[in-house]
C-alpha cells in the first residue's frame, strides 16, 4: 500500500522534487556566472596593484628573453674565421668577421682585435671590460624581477592579514558568529595570499631562468676570449 501511494501521482512529492531540481538549477546557474575575474578581485584592494605587477613582471621577461637571446647568440664559425684571418695577418678581415653578427661575443672579440700590437696582458683587460659592459646590459631590468618576488608575496599576506582583521571586527561588532561568516569572508581573503604567491614565483622563475643564462654566456664568451687570446699570442712565440 505504502509503494503504491509513492508511485502514485503525489502534489506534495511533486512539489518538493520540482524545489530541488530548481535549487540545484539556480546552484548551477550562479556558478557558472561567476567568472575567474570576478573570483580573483574578491581577494580585495591588494588584488589590484598584483595584477599590475603581474604585467609588468610578463611584460620585463618578454623583453629581457628577446634581448638576452639576441646578445648571447652564437656563430659557431666565427673563431674559426679569426684564427684563419689572423694566422695571415689579415686583421681587418678579422674585425669584420666579429661585426658579421651582432651579438655581445662578437663586440668583446672585436675590442681585443682592434688594438692587436699592444701588449697581450692589455688587450685581455679590454676585452674582460668590454665583457662586464655586455653582461651588465644584459642584466639591465633583472633587478625589477627579484623585487617583484620579494615584495609580491608580501602584499598577498598583507591583504589577507586586513581581511582577517576586519572579519573578526565584524564579528565584534555585530556579535554573529557562524562558521559560514567566518568561512566566506576567509577563502576570499586567501585570494591575496595565493595571489601574491603566483606572481613572486613567476618574478622568481624569470629572475634565475635569465641568470643561468647569463652564467652560460659568461663562461662561453671566456673560452673565446682564452682562445683569441692564444691566436694573437702564437706569432709572439714564434718570433
Amino acid at each position: 500500500m505504502f509503494l503504491n501511494f509513492l508511485l502514485q501521482d503525489n502534489p506534495v512529492t511533486d512539489t518538493i522534487a520540482n524545489t530541488a531540481v530548481d535549487a540545484a538549477g539556480a546552484t548551477v546557474a550562479v556558478t557558472e556566472k561567476v567568472s575567474y575575474l570576478d573570483f580573483v578581485l574578491k581577494g580585495g584592494i591588494m588584488i589590484y596593484p598584483l595584477i599590475l605587477l603581474l604585467f609588468f613582471c610578463i611584460y620585463v621577461i618578454i623583453e629581457r628573453y628577446l634581448s638576452i637571446k639576441k646578445q648571447t647568440k652564437q656563430d659557431v664559425m666565427m673563431i674559426n674565421d679569426i684564427r684563419m684571418n689572423l694566422k695571415v695577418g689579415k686583421i681587418d678581415n678579422a674585425l669584420m668577421v666579429c661585426t658579421r653578427q651582432p651579438s655581445a661575443s662578437g663586440n668583446i672579440l672585436r675590442s681585443g682585435i682592434a688594438i692587436i700590437g699592444r701588449p697581450i696582458s692589455e688587450i685581455e683587460s679590454v676585452m674582460d671590460k668590454t665583457a662586464e659592459v655586455e653582461i651588465a646590459q644584459m642584466e639591465k631590468g633583472l633587478g625589477y624581477l627579484g623585487l617583484i618576488s620579494g615584495i609580491a608575496p608580501i602584499l598577498g599576506f598583507i591583504g589577507t592579514i586586513s581581511g582577517v582583521i576586519k572579519i573578526f571586527h565584524t564579528i565584534s561588532a555585530t556579535g554573529n558568529l557562524n562558521i559560514q561568516t567566518i568561512s566566506g569572508g576567509l577563502y576570499e581573503k586567501m585570494i591575496s595570499s595565493g595571489a601574491g604567491l603566483v606572481v613572486g614565483v613567476v618574478a622568481y622563475a624569470g629572475y634565475h631562468l635569465f641568470n643561468m643564462m647569463i652564467d652560460n654566456f659568461t663562461l662561453k664568451v671566456q673560452k673565446q676570449t682564452l682562445e683569441v687570446i692564444n691566436i694573437i699570442h702564437e706569432p709572439q712565440n714564434g718570433n
